[in-house]
């Protein structure tokens, strides 16, 4: 009995996913539960598990391919069935019979204008919309049904931008042609298209300002050299970053305002502390989310930490995983970096760049000492934080490191 798969919802307000790759191919044995094919939405990426063991039969959607939640992109049998592939002739048409005209729909209650918005839009392009006084009904949307998608708003929004540069300038940018002979061309993947949507709608969203503290790490230092040993036995690394996640978090208590977001005209202070780190993969960059990050305890933290970075190499993470956070921490310092001005992840309003953490001279008590320093980067909204309260939230996590107990 064949069984098909079809493109799973990844999260209550995804509408569609994109298909990165076929893991298996036309013909390939799959067990149940074994990877399939990996697919790209605006939440996350992730390898999608065969429903059923068996052979594949048939593979309805290519790669690259975009198709709305729950259509069937392929289907598996018992491996009896010939494999049907694609790049088959079709079966010849059979003559064409003019059929009858179909008799008129019945006709339909007229639907209210906002809910008709709401159906060709999802929530994230009306947030988008309503921040930059953007009619959604007046767009012409490229997804399914007319679906005014998330690519829509970004390039309506960026073309407007495009405009008004071309109206500043005189002239618009020089075409690719200009910059001398073309080398290698490539197509964006998915997870790069989106980041990069995500960056400039930040960059046009937010005010951005930065603060750069140098923080002292040598009683961190020494904290984690007495319970490295005590951590591997439970089978976790204890590293810097646990460290000054846990700072963040009492620092986020201590000043509410950077843990909070910009609503239309209203502030949202959030309950909890949902921790977001930022992890780079080989194929773009991805930041899980640790939940309730104020109700753990170091371990808890560096438990977590790990776990959401493995599992976002190994393409296992859910959608609710990668959203819903709060403060989000990005650790470029682990590739040599002093510091970098990092661009805030929306809707939150501030994010913290750590940079290398190195053995470096520093004048303690009038003589000179070597310590583990390091560079932190605050990245903030000027439109809610302005830059003394900024400085305060860093002066609380620098006093945390320093003095850590």
């Amino acid at each position: 009995m064949a069984t098909e798969v079809v493109m799973p919802q990844m999260g209550e307000s995804i509408a569609e996913g994109t298909i990165v790759r076929w893991i298996k191919k036309v013909g390939d044995r799959v067990e149940r539960d074994e990877p399939l094919f990996e697919i790209s939405t605006d939440k996350v990426d992730a390898e999608i598990p065969a429903p059923a063991a068996g052979v594949v039969t048939d593979i309805r959607v290519k790669e690259g391919e975009t198709v709305a939640v729950n259509t069937v992109v392929a289907t598996i049998g018992d491996g009896t069935a010939k494999a049907e592939r694609r790049d088959e002739a079709p079966p010849k048409a059979e003559p064409h019979v003019e059929a009858p005209p179909a008799p008129a729909p019945a006709p339909q209650p007229d639907r209210a204008p906002a809910e008709a918005i709401r159906q060709r839009s999802s929530p994230l392009v009306r947030r988008i919309a309503k921040e930059h006084n953007v009619d959604v009904s007046k767009l012409q949307g490229t997804g399914l049904a007319g679906r005014v998608t998330k690519h829509d708003i970004l390039g309506y929004l960026g073309q407007v931008g495009r405009e008004g540069q071309v109206g500043r300038e005189g002239q618009p940018p020089p075409a690719p042609g200009q910059f001398g002979t073309a080398g290698r061309v490539e197509k964006m993947s998915v997870m790069r298209r989106k980041i990069a949507e995500h960056m400039v709608l930040s960059r046009r969203t937010s005010a951005h300002v930065h603060s750069v503290f140098e923080v002292n790490f040598a009683r961190v230092a020494k904290a984690r050299e007495a319970a490295k040993a005590e951590y591997e036995s439970a089978g976790v690394k204890l590293t810097f970053l646990s460290f000054i996640a846990k700072a963040v978090v009492d620092a986020l208590r201590a000043v509410p305002i950077v843990n909070a977001s910009i609503d239309g005209e209203n502030v949202v202070y959030h309950e909890d502390v949902n921790l977001g780190i930022a992890v780079a993969l080989e194929w773009g960059l991805i930041v899980p989310v640790i939940k309730k990050a104020d109700e753990k305890n170091l371990l808890g933290l560096s438990r977590a930490v790990a776990d959401l970075a493995n599992r976002a190499r190994a393409k296992q993470l859910k959608p609710e995983e990668v959203g819903g956070g709060t403060f989000t921490i990005t650790n470029p310092g682990v590739f040599g970096a002093l510091f970098g001005m990092p661009i805030i992840n929306q809707p939150q309003v501030a994010i913290l760049g750590v940079g290398n953490i190195e053995k470096r001279p520093v004048v303690i008590d009038d003589a000179i000492a070597i310590r583990p320093m390091a560079y932190l980067t605050l990245g903030y909204d000027h439109r809610l934080i302005d830059g003394a309260v900024a400085d305060q939230f860093m002066s609380h996590l620098k006093e945390r490191l320093e003095h850590w107990e």
